[in-house]
C-alpha cells in the first residue's frame, strides 16, 4: 500500500543559485517510481506517494537523483504524513493565534542532543523563543524569519554539525500536513 510523503529540499531557487524548476522536480520523482507527485511553492516542497517505507532511504535516493539530473548536491529531507501531523500537533506555540510568518519549523535529519543548544541564552533573544521537538526546532519569531536574531544562532554549523536542516513557515507546514493526508 502506498504512503504519502513530503520531500523538503534545502537551499534551492534562492538568489539565482541551485535552480530546480518544479516541473523537473516532479519528473525526477516520477522517474523514481513515485506516484501522485505534486509540488508546493517554488522553494523545494514536493508531495508524493510511494510503497517504500523508509523516509531516510527515500531522501538519499532523491538527493542522488537530483544531483545526477541537475549537477549539484541538494540536501533532502523526506517525512511521512503521520510525522508531519505529529509535528503540527506537538507545536508548543499557539499556532492558531499567530501569523504563519511568525512561526517556523526547522526540520532536522537527526535528533540533536540538548548539549548542542547549551550555549544559546534564550532570554537574550526574547521575545523570540524556540523549543526542540522530535527532529524539529520550533521557532517563534514575531518579526519573521528574515529579521530573526535567534534563527542564525540555532542554525549555526557548530550547533547542527552533521545534521541537515531546512526551515518552513507555519503556513507551509499546515499545507504539507493537508497534502500528505492519506
Amino acid at each position: 500500500m502506498a504512503k504519502k510523503y513530503a520531500a523538503l529540499l534545502r537551499g534551492i531557487n534562492v538568489g539565482g543559485s541551485k535552480k530546480v524548476p518544479m516541473a523537473e522536480l516532479r519528473s525526477v520523482l516520477e522517474g523514481l517510481g513515485h506516484g501522485d507527485v505534486q509540488t508546493y511553492l517554488q522553494s523545494g516542497n514536493a508531495v508524493f506517494s510511494s510503497t517504500k517505507k523508509d523516509p531516510t532511504a527515500l531522501a538519499r535516493e532523491l538527493a542522488a537523483a537530483i544531483e545526477a539530473h541537475f549537477g549539484f548536491p541538494v540536501a533532502c529531507l523526506v517525512m511521512d504524513g503521520a510525522y508531519l501531523r505529529a509535528v503540527a500537533g506537538a507545536c508548543p506555540f499557539p499556532a492558531a493565534e499567530l501569523e504563519g510568518k511568525q512561526l517556523h519549523a526547522t526540520f532536522l535529519s537527526a535528533q540533536p542532543g540538548p548539549e548542542r543548544f547549551a550555549a544559546i541564552d534564550g532570554a537574550a533573544y526574547l521575545p523570540e523563543e524556540y523549543r526542540i521537538g522530535d527532529r524539529v526546532i520550533y521557532l517563534y519569531a514575531p518579526k519573521g524569519l528574515g529579521r530573526s536574531e535567534l534563527a542564525p544562532a540555532l542554525l549555526k554549523p557548530s550547533v547542527l554539525k552533521g545534521i541537515d536542516a531546512t526551515s518552513r513557515n507555519w503556513n507551509t507546514v499546515a499545507k504539507l500536513v493537508e497534502l500528505t493526508r492519506d
